[in-house]
């Protein structure tokens, strides 16, 4: 490969920093990305206190893993798989998430499924009510949502990161999706009820 086409990240020189130890690269790398690590973490494990926790490891991991950053990809997007990993792993831990076996999923829900979606009516919501509602769906519904809608991953690779099928991962989503449009449309009842009284 060509030096011309091969990948650069924008950090590349503060990368290349970090893999000599030097703290202040670490620091100024740790400074840059943070937040959107921790809100990474925060949309799956729905505790900030756990996502703190997970956010701070995944930095000291990156920073000892340095080596196995090969520059195919951005720093951002290699630091994002191991914060989403560490994040899916306390929920294992926690046995917040089903992860059981694969359950097989029939062609008829599937098709049921799909046909439900392509019904449900069009709602212009917000990005707080979609965040507000993400916390009160369950842990497994959450995972799904949040890898999808916040962090823009496809449905296949939703199937690799969690070990499922594609058809289970599109069945859990779109039941997630539908769950998580009934809790915002019941927020939006419950706060016109009491406006209007």
């Amino acid at each position: 490969m060509t030096e011309k086409n091969q990948y650069r990240d924008i950090h590349h020189e503060l990368i290349k920093q970090c893999r000599k130890k030097d703290r202040k690269a670490q620091i100024e790398i740790y400074q840059l990305y943070y937040k959107a690590m921790y809100n990474t973490s925060l949309r799956i494990v729905n505790n900030s206190a756990d996502a703190e926790d997970i956010m701070q490891e995944s930095f000291l991991d990156a920073f000892s893993k340095l080596d196995m950053y090969a520059e195919t990809g951005s720093f951002g997007s290699w630091l994002k798989r191991i914060v989403v990993n560490k994040s899916l792993d306390f929920l294992k831990s926690k046995k917040d998430i089903s992860r059981l076996d694969d359950v097989k999923v029939e062609l008829m829900e599937i098709t049921d499924l799909q046909e439900e979606e392509k019904n449900m009516v069009e709602v212009d919501i917000q990005l707080a009510e979609v965040k507000q509602g993400m916390e009160r769906l369950p842990g497994h519904y959450r995972v799904i949502v949040s890898l999808y809608l916040m962090e823009g991953y496809s449905h296949n690779e939703i199937a690799r990161i969690l070990n499922l099928s594609y058809e289970n991962v599109r069945v859990r989503y779109i039941r997630a999706k539908k769950k998580l449009v009934n809790e915002i449309m019941a927020t939006r009842n419950n706060l016109s009820r009491i406006s209007t009284n």
